[in-house]
């Protein structure tokens, strides 16, 4: 799949702009603050209807403005496919091939995209919840049933958590609607923790191979879901609910003294092996973005096979960010194979025949040029 037409309307910095795209390599150029990443959130944001940079929609309606409008004509292989997302005050309406959604899961994995940015370098040394935020987003994509199960879980959660805060500090809890919140809580933890194993081992069998290739074969990558060490991927789902159960029933006091739940989905990570070793405490800068890289390419391929579609890649400023050796390996993964958006303020220091050949646009201030 490829974008062929973006189109914005008070997105951001961009009273209006309309851009077509070459299906191949795309670069944006220009100073810090003009407005790239605005263009490359854009995409991000007509894939997820949610940005990567922030929670409050707001901020992605121009100044003084009612709403924002991202339009773009999306290229599948059964033919153009049409998307349209409005932002406003009062929320979002989504339209696919000009028919608005009722639901935003229904709407989102119309255009599927892999976006690398300088703060996916974090993924590896950085929170747990920047991992889990890795896992939803791109389950999601691919999955709207773990999506909708996501939003269910996270309602869910919070009713559990405002009953163990009303009575916290209290020995015991006899309360009928906190055991029904805490049955739905069991059922929508195991469905997701089911499709993170999944997905994990997806990921584990594509990137393995792309992180052996980029450390020349001297590392080899290893991939763990970090949930209740009780919980296995090959267990049934009868299995996980009483293992769930047994290992609340257990933390209940807990949960009292605290006034929150302690354990599940919200509370999981991701764990990365190299050689055995953890380098998120152990791994060197190198093999930390390294394995960054190794996951954003294996996203690319899992992608490709669950949906039978390459996505779209969006580059924000990573170039400049990896050295000679991972930045050309990861130029001769994309070369002719995935549409690819790239923003860098300068291309002088990118040596490679993909960026020879890329459509140029250069942004100025909330205007872009095309060069060719």
């Amino acid at each position: 799949m490829y974008i062929e037409r973006l189109s914005l309307t008070d997105y951001r910095n961009y009273a209006a702009l309309d851009l077509s795209f070459s299906p191949q390599i795309n670069v944006l150029i220009g100073e810090n603050a003009q407005g790239k990443t605005n263009i490359m959130e854009s995409i991000y944001v007509l894939s997820m209807a949610k940005s990567h940079r922030t929670s409050n929609d707001r901020e992605l309606i121009r100044w003084e403005q009612e709403y924002g409008k991202i339009e773009g004509d999306i290229q599948r292989k059964f033919g153009k496919l049409p998307l349209e997302l409005i932002i406003s005050k009062k929320g979002k309406k989504a339209k696919v091939n000009h028919l608005e959604q009722n639901r935003l899961s229904h709407y989102i994995g119309q255009l599927n995209v892999v976006m690398f940015a300088p703060e996916d370098l974090n993924l590896v040394k950085g929170s747990p919840q920047v991992r889990r935020r890795f896992l939803d987003m791109e389950i999601g994509q691919i999955s709207p049933v773990y999506l909708h199960d996501l939003l269910t879980f996270q309602k869910i959660l919070k009713q559990r958590n405002a009953i163990l805060k009303d009575n916290r500090g209290k020995l015991e809890l006899t309360d009928v609607m906190f055991d029904i919140y805490t049955e739905q809580y069991i059922q929508l933890s195991v469905q997701i923790i089911r499709k993170r194993f999944h997905f994990i081992e997806l990921l584990q069998k594509w990137a393995e191979p792309i992180h052996e290739g980029i450390s020349r074969g001297l590392e080899q990558l290893k991939i763990t879901y970090g949930t209740l060490k009780d919980l296995k991927s090959g267990q049934t789902v009868e299995q996980m609910e009483e293992i769930l159960s047994r290992r609340l029933h257990e933390v209940r006091r807990r949960e009292l003294e605290r006034g929150m739940t302690l354990i599940g989905p919200h509370r999981d990570d991701l764990h990365f092996f190299v050689n055995g070793y953890d380098i998120q405490t152990y791994g060197s800068q190198g093999q930390q973005r390294t394995t960054a890289l190794s996951l954003k390419l294996a996203e690319i391929e899992l992608v490709k096979q669950e949906v039978g579609e390459t996505p779209v890649l969006l580059l924000d400023d990573v170039l400049s960010e990896l050295d000679d050796y991972r930045q050309s390996h990861l130029l001769n993964t994309m070369q002719g194979q995935v549409q690819t958006f790239v923003t860098t303020t300068n291309i002088a220091g990118i040596d490679h025949e993909t960026i020879r050949k890329a459509k140029m646009f250069e942004v100025s201030a909330g205007h872009v040029v095309k060069e060719d």
